[in-house]
């Protein structure tokens, strides 16, 4: 079959080159219109009753995730000239595009009872305009007499003060975020650079920005990066233009491709995704390698050009074939879980791997078919006196020790085993940036002084329509326990709920006396109910304050809301606050009156980090049963399939062992080595056994020189393609995000591996199992 597709090939290379490069424009065409995500987190399924819970939230509450922070510490704040020219900061912020609030000290207000309109009016702490220092003083000391704003606002303690920037959702799910959030952040660092202040700015639209900034420019890099380290090893191996912009032109198609496919399944560019073009080189690369050292072979034996090429297409197609479906398996199995961002990863990755055969089984025979006849010049790494040297030593060491083979080979399992049991899952929300990036030291910043910015929300369902109303005094009463119990928590900051507002106004009721923020009673509650019920013709301050404490109620009255932040302490640790959160819930609420729901962005982490390692761990069960399958089926012996799952299971088990005994956590971007290097390492396996197969059959010579033979001639293909496969992952290295750092190395080390134990282990495992 394979001399027919060969011949095939090379017969019809004129139309099947037109079809390929008319395709390749259509999909730049689409390629051109790919977009990056701003979504923070898909990874929950949208079936999951937690993803559910979240969007049910967001319809009765609008976003969590849209408030930007502002922070500074400094003791002379309330210095006139300092302090003027922060209000003038938050006016202009506030008049920029797509924000649509800002709570901060400048626009804090005060409640006034108004006994003839049996009202509670708003009014400004500090007026507008210019202030002396004699009236700030005055404003300053009326400030710090309302603890509405303590933990909010402000940190009596470390002098520390924020301002809250609520951004629209339109402007955070577009372009315009980026635009949006620069020119908040330009404000703050000008406002800091004219008092000689510390600015320091955090929450989760800038979190989410500052990750999808990085990711664009960090793919741009690593494409760039990746293609000149490639075209420097093709041309150290080949010592050809043409072949090297051959295999550029390759993986160069193959790139255009994955970033069709995204537009075409209607994605976007994600943290996750954005590894698919790389990897789309990394796999590409390789493959050209194996078809032109096939082809040099070839031609360096029969001396024709046509008989090598058709050699060449024969032998190698369908090695590739089964290399490029083993490596899709590896990919494409995240398709099978439920998370929605693994999904895409698995559909996109998968299908332009199996691209990548078609196109290099179209392009390098016809391309090669008009190129000069290979040189001795290019053909000479065939004989590379070193590589030569290697695999005799490597010969050597496979068949005449193997006892002490498989005896280091034990030992280094065992260790690498212990090391595998100390793996745990945990993840960040900001796990893969750097502690030297600022956004990760002003996150620290706001956790030592306001406890953290990651949103947690509560929901106190009554279970009936009106409810809050229904002894309203018992439902505050236990929504302030909470929050109480909440505020007590050091990695939780204070709660805001209408239990807050409620005293904040009764407060007011009482002539704004400090001593009277608390809990409603039976006398006042009646009016401060009424008193924040009012509605007013016009938008004031009295109108946005009542904004402000509706979105802490539903409209049917039914639901209340608690509104917190806390620290990103990990998603071990947040199970675990959580679970404390629901316990205490549970002794506060009678679960046959009330229904307690723990949501926000904080509880949706969580679960997606849940979701993205079960996922993981599924998908690697199921390509390593898939390639299983293929291995079956491609060599029709279960003792050559065992041959071919050990050598590449070896190394997988020796990189959980390094993570471990490193200290490395399981998260979504270091579970995600194990299924990539499997598939990629699988491909070494499956070139040395088809080759071993292949000559294994001409019955020439006996199982041990059939060994020596293939150890030689696939050899220096698995060694190059090794060498380039290895230094496409070192190149994550270089990323500003940990996970994808640690994908780099670990994928590496995997390789590496995989290499010896395919070079070393493989012959001797051969030997051994085929004897006849």
């Amino acid at each position: 079959m394979w001399d027919l597709i060969a011949r095939f090939v090379l017969r019809f290379r004129l139309p099947l080159l037109a079809i390929l490069i008319g395709s390749t424009v259509f999909m730049g065409w689409h390629a051109s219109k790919v977009q990056m995500s701003y979504e923070f987190s898909r990874a929950i399924p949208t079936d999951d009753p937690r993803y559910l819970a979240y969007k049910a939230f967001l319809e009765k509450f609008g976003d969590d995730g849209n408030t930007l922070v502002i922070g500074v510490q400094t003791d002379g704040l309330f210095e006139k000239e300092i302090f003027n020219d922060y209000t003038k900061f938050n006016k202009k912020v506030k008049q920029l595009r797509g924000v649509e609030s800002v709570r901060s000290i400048p626009f804090s207000i005060r409640l006034e009872k108004n006994d003839s309109l049996a009202k509670l009016n708003a009014v400004s702490v500090f007026p507008d305009g210019e202030l002396s220092q004699n009236k700030l003083d005055s404003c300053k000391q009326v400030f710090f007499s309302l603890p509405f704003y303590r933990g909010l606002l402000y940190n009596p303690s470390t002098h520390a003060y924020l301002m809250a920037v609520g951004i629209s959702k339109e402007i955070m799910n577009s372009p315009e975020r980026i635009i949006t959030v620069d020119s908040i952040i330009n404000a703050g660092k000008e406002f800091g650079k004219r008092h000689g202040l510390q600015m320091h700015y955090s929450g989760l639209p800038l979190i989410r920005t500052h990750m999808a900034t990085k990711v664009a420019t960090e793919m741009k890099w690593f494409l760039l990066g990746y293609v000149l380290l490639s075209a420097f090893i093709l041309m150290l191996f080949f010592r050809s233009i043409g072949t090297l912009l051959l295999s550029l032109a390759v993986v160069g198609i193959g790139v255009i491709w994955s970033f069709g496919t995204m537009q075409l399944f209607d994605y976007k560019i994600t943290l996750l995704n954005a590894l698919i073009p790389p990897l789309v080189i990394v796999i590409g690369i390789p493959n050209c390698i194996y078809f032109l050292n096939k082809y040099h072979t070839a031609y360096r034996d029969s001396g024709d050009k046509r008989t090598a090429l058709l050699d060449m297409v024969r032998k190698m197609g369908i090695v590739t074939l089964f290399c490029n479906i083993s490596a899709a398996i590896g990919f494409g199995v995240f398709a099978l879980t439920r998370s929605a961002v693994l999904k895409e990863f698995g559909v996109v990755a998968g299908i332009n791997i199996m691209m990548l055969f078609f196109i290099s089984v179209i392009l390098i025979p016809a391309i090669l078919s008009y190129l000069p006849n290979p040189t001795d010049r290019q053909t000479r790494y065939l004989t590379n006196r070193w590589l030569t040297a290697i695999l005799d030593r490597l010969e050597t060491w496979s068949l005449y020790h193997r006892p002490l083979i498989y005896g280091i080979t034990v030992l280094v399992l065992l260790v690498s085993v212990a090391g595998a049991f100390r793996l745990r899952a945990e993840g960040y929300i900001v796990d893969d940036l750097p502690k030297t990036d600022q956004i990760y030291k002003d996150l620290k910043f706001f956790e030592q002084n306001f406890k953290g910015v990651m949103p947690l929300e509560i929901i106190v369902d009554t279970k009936r329509r009106n409810g809050l109303r229904i002894a309203p005094l018992q439902t505050f009463s236990k929504i302030d326990s909470l929050s109480a119990y909440m505020a007590s928590r050091p990695e939780m900051g204070r709660p805001l709920s209408l239990v807050e507002g409620l005293k904040f106004a009764r407060q007011g009721f009482y002539n704004g006396d400090s001593s009277s923020y608390g809990l409603p009673n039976q006398f006042d509650i009646s009016f401060l109910m009424e008193s924040l019920n009012s509605k007013t013709g016009k938008k004031n301050k009295q109108d946005n304050f009542e904004k402000l404490l509706l979105t802490f109620v539903d409209s049917n009255k039914q639901m209340a809301r608690i509104n917190t932040n806390m620290a990103d302490i990990g998603s071990r640790r947040l199970e675990q606050v959580l679970k404390d959160i629901e316990n205490k819930s549970a002794s506060l609420f009678d679960s046959t009156k009330y229904s307690i729901q723990l949501t926000g962005s904080s509880v949706t982490f969580l679960a997606g980090s849940e979701f993205i390692i079960k996922g993981l761990k599924v998908s690697i069960m199921w390509a390593f049963l898939l390639i299983a399958v293929c291995m079956l089926y491609l060599f029709r012996s279960f003792k050559i399939l065992l041959c071919s799952l050990i050598p590449n299971i070896i190394p997988l088990i020796i990189t959980a062992g390094v993570m471990g005994w490193m200290g490395i956590s399981l998260k979504p971007s270091t579970v995600l080595v194990f299924s990539i290097a499997f598939g990629i390492a699988i491909d070494i396996t499956i070139r040395f056994l088809v080759n071993y197969k292949q000559d294994l059959k001409k019955g020439q010579t006996g199982n041990r020189q059939t060994i020596i033979d293939t150890q030689h001639t696939t050899g220096i293909s698995i060694i190059y393609t090794s060498l380039v496969l290895i230094a496409g992952f070192i190149i994550f290295c270089f990323s500003d995000f940990g996970g994808t750092q640690a994908l780099g190395w670990l994928t590496s080390l995997t390789l590496v591996m995989a290499t010896l134990t395919n070079l070393i282990f493989l012959p001797a495992l051969l030997m051994t199992l085929n004897k006849k």
